[in-house]
């Protein structure tokens, strides 16, 4: 009879329904068995899944099964990481409410999400826009803010003149705007600061606690973390060209060993020294504000020409009294860095030789190359960036790096400048604190009131949430909350009189920094989570294992171990410290790109045919060719996306899942195809066809081991690859756990053949049964609703999704034989291929009897033959 078609349009909406009925995935706080935490990086309410949404949760999920079916309690929850400009954007560009917009959004991707057959506790579904999830960040805030990690000062900040916000720095893309591409200005604005610098030791020498977390995601917090020893120098200024009440410049360098090749020192436009001058001299103001409406993104400053402003001022160098060096204000100097100056040195630092040669300042080379002439070593237009000895620097010659950092250090701290020391070791870090302040409408409001006789003033926890209106209007550009007409208005907690409410909203990474915890308890209505660790009970933190992109490597990840610190330091939260145990960062989704006559194409508008090994495209509607171009991250602007929705309704959640996990190393970008979908969804029709095909050759049988020959084979086999894919899932190597699932139906279709024939040797059908049951288990964390319609084909009882793990017999998982690598004379000439118990006389009989070994020794005894228990063989002749 042949066997029907497996239909996952038919299939897997039942039994998403079965699982939801039984409430399979809401998971108990008080359920005795371990805890297991899974958690991918929520995502934002655009509208639409994408692909690289079907990648990261399928991960997710397949970890969450698992960890289920291997006895634990597993919490996998999901929610929305929902405040932000693309709502408020949409709401002046759609004349429709934020609100409306996001929850609409909410309710679509929710769906969507349903239909993968994720295993997920939509119980614990949190929005950080909504105001009870809100209400604890502001209490937050305000007992950072209490003890002492909360800061309001004025801060000069990227401002983004279209849509009126401030910006972070890595939020300016070559100067413009993130979002609305326009200029960046610099402006003095007072801000709201997390006082994460208060941390950063301590954030970068915990780095070394997180063993489960890619080299890669920690090296790049440290170097954003930025810890650098240096010198802070006080060069003391040249009396004739000093402003009036100007003594010194301070500067902070990490390499003072390159003193002597400074040839000039650079300020920022903010600088004290550059804005008192600036006050008589109107070229340099105009230059000084010129340079305020730069970018000041690392990347900019790096990339923009170099450009200064000679003040008029001389320092004189620390060693020479009768040496002075020009003080520019330079557009690559900001106040933000180091004190706002730096000494430049050409012949040692690009972007200091750049700048020398743009305006005819000296270069001298103090650090020679190993091996190089100190006579005819010259830099030009190439810095010299390596170790080398020192030359050109009087009592540091011949000296290296350290020696010479020392010997500066040295006796400058024996210096004095007034009443301190002219130089002093100082420990400096590259991180700055974090920017909060938002000015816009659709985020988390400020809990501040602003009184001209109290000054700031916190919003009593009893007035918390405090709740963003809903009557907005985006007429007016700027932030909506700054002209409204009733709500920015409250009297001040403390003395009564008419105030002001604070109308900045927080920056959303706030958002992000702690629903990790939110979620271990969503019903707290008096506090962000319950403690961990309380009456001896272990809590859920930190999280088991977290999921998400690389590009959120530094920030989120970031002030997420911040927000962990200063939970626990506000008695938020009790033990944890670090938020996440193990990280992994998974890759992209990528896809070949399509352009035709008008420009890019969707890859579902376009036909791809191979001629003569050559591949070519043709719009489907009309014929025209299409340029196939390079292989991108799928993206909206060059339309080389592929809608889940799509995938889904063709093929089923499960053929989507299964070729995710299947095409590549987790960690590395999956390229998305046509025929490998097709590949997919042929195997998930296999799979079924092999489990309808022995249903009922293998109706009521009990599973058990094989017996003997191709029975104990089968079941070797089986539970060598159920020990193997269990292990492969655990280290999240699902590709690994795939190849093997492929290798067990190889092993069972043949098998499953002999069976429906009648022929039952050994045990073949009990075998048979087992190897079945074995994969349909492994398959269940990866393709579910497959799993579970195998199950009841084979007629098992209950869900798969309930079913714990299967137990592999470890006598099973054991090679009973050894291939020992043959050397003569030290030279691998052959293999041998033995019992693995086979003691040493066996092993030498066996080795001296292959024709390799006879035909090497001519008839003569060898001088001695060398055992290494299952390692290799040496015949010595």
């Amino acid at each position: 009879m042949a066997t029907e078609r497996y239909n996952p349009r038919a299939s897997e909406p039942r039994w998403q329904k079965a699982w939801e009925a039984a409430k399979l995935f809401e998971t108990r706080n008080d359920d005795p068995r371990p805890k297991y935490y899974v958690l991918e990086m929520f995502p934002y309410p655009s509208g639409r899944i994408h692909m690289g949404h079907v990648r990261n949760y399928t991960m997710g999920d397949v970890v969450a099964r698992w960890r289920r079916a291997m006895g634990h309690n597993v919490l996998h929850p999901m929610g929305w990481d929902a405040f932000g400009l693309p709502a408020e954007n949409a709401a002046r560009d759609n004349k429709v409410n934020p609100r409306d917009w996001t929850y609409k959004n909410i309710e679509t991707m929710k769906g969507q999400l349903k239909t993968m057959g994720l295993s997920l506790d939509w119980a614990r579904e949190i929005a950080t826009c909504d105001a009870s999830y809100y209400k604890h960040q502001q209490k937050m805030f305000l007992d950072f803010w209490k003890s002492g990690l909360v800061e309001r000062k004025s801060a000069k900040v990227n401002w983004d003149p279209v849509d009126m916000t401030v910006l972070a720095n890595e939020q300016v893309i070559d100067g413009r705007g993130w979002r609305s591409g326009a200029p960046v200005e610099q402006r003095d604005l007072t801000q709201w600061f997390f006082k994460i610098t208060s941390m950063s030791q301590d954030l970068l020498d915990s780095l070394n606690s997180l063993e489960r977390w890619p080299d890669k995601v920690k090296l790049m917090q440290a170097n954003w973390i930025g810890r650098s020893e240096g010198l802070l120098i006080r060069w003391k200024l040249d009396e004739g060209t000093a402003p009036a009440g100007e003594s010194e410049l301070e500067v902070y360098t990490t390499r003072p060993d390159t003193i002597f090749g400074a040839s000039f020192m650079a300020i920022a436009a903010d600088h004290p020294l550059a804005r008192k001058v600036a006050e008589g001299n109107p070229e340099l103001a105009a230059f000084a504000e010129d340079i305020r409406h730069r970018g000041t993104s690392a990347a900019e400053l790096e990339t923009a020409e170099k450009r200064g402003f000679d003040t008029g001022i001389r320092v004189v160098h620390p060693f020479d009294p009768e040496w002075t060096l020009p003080v520019y204000v330079a557009n690559f100097v900001l106040m933000d860095y180091g004190t706002g100056a730096i000494f430049g040195c050409p012949a040692h630092d690009q972007r200091d030789l750049d700048f020398a040669n743009k305006y005819g300042l000296p270069v001298r080379p103090v650090v020679l190359p190993d091996g190089g002439d100190r006579e005819g070593f010259q830099v030009t237009d190439l810095a010299f960036t390596d170790d080398g000895a020192m030359i050109n620097s009087r009592f540091l010659d011949g000296m290296r790096f350290r020696e010479a950092f020392d010997a500066v250090a040295d006796r400058l701290e024996a210096v004095s400048v007034g009443n301190r020391p002219q130089a002093e070791r100082k420990v400096q870090f590259r991180l700055r604190d974090w920017l909060i302040s938002r000015q816009r409408y659709w985020g988390c409001p400020i809990p501040v009131i602003h009184c001209d006789d109290c000054g700031a003033v916190p919003v009593p926890d009893s007035a918390l949430p405090v709740e963003l209106p809903t009557d907005v209007s985006f007429d007016k550009p700027g932030n909506p909350l700054d002209h409204h007409p009733t709500w920015k208005h409250a009297d001040c907690p403390k003395c009564g009189k008419p105030a002001r409410r604070d109308t900045d909203t927080m920056d959303t990474f706030v958002d992000s920094s702690w629903y990790f915890a939110r979620f271990t308890d969503p019903w707290n209505t008096q506090a962000p989570t319950t403690l961990e660790y309380v009456d001896g009970r272990k809590g859920w933190l930190p999280v088991n294992q977290y999921i998400g992109g690389i590009e959120h490597a530094i920030l989120h990840l970031l002030y997420s171990r911040f927000f962990a610190r200063a939970m626990k330091e506000t008695g938020h939260l009790n033990e944890v410290k670090e938020p996440f145990e193990g990280l992994f960062t998974q890759g992209m989704v990528v896809h070949e790109t399509y352009k035709g006559p008008n420009g890019w194409v969707t890859p579902a508008e376009v036909k791809v045919e191979d001629f003569d090994g050559s591949r070519k495209a043709f719009l489907l509607a009309g014929g025209a060719p299409v340029e196939i171009g390079p292989i991108e991250k799928m993206s909206k602007s060059k339309k080389n996306v592929v809608d889940p929705d799509d995938i889904i309704g063709s093929y089923g959640a499960d053929t989507a899942r299964w070729f995710m996990l299947s095409d590549s190393p987790p960690e590395r970008d999956v390229i998305w195809t046509e025929a490998g979908v097709e590949g997919a969804h042929r195997f998930v029709q296999r799979v079924w066809r092999l489990v309808s095909e022995a249903e009922p050759a293998v109706a009521g049988v009990t599973p058990a081991v094989g017996e003997a020959g191709a029975a104990a084979e089968l079941s070797r086999g089986a539970h060598k690859v159920l020990k193997a894919v269990g292990e492969d899932i655990g280290r999240l190597h699902f590709n690994k756990a795939v190849a093997r699932i492929y290798e067990l139906t190889n092993l069972l279709s043949p098998q499953v053949a002999e069976i429906v024939a009648g022929r039952r040797d050994g045990g073949l059908d009990a075998a048979v049964r087992q190897g079945l049951e074995f994969l349909v288990a492994m398959i269940a964390p990866m393709m579910p609703h497959l799993a579970e319609e195998c199950w009841v084909a084979l007629g098992g009882e209950g869900l798969v999704a309930e079913r714990p793990w299967p137990a592999f017999d470890p006598a099973l998982t054991v090679d009973n034989e050894f291939t020992y690598p043959v050397q003569i004379n030290g030279k691998k000439r052959g293999d041998l291929t033995i019992a693995r118990d086979a003691d040493q006389a066996t092993v030498e009989k066996a080795v001296l009897e292959l024709d390799v070994v006879q035909k090497a020794l001519d008839g003569k005894p060898p001088r001695k033959v060398i055992v290494v228990p299952q390692r290799i063989v040496n015949v010595v002749a």
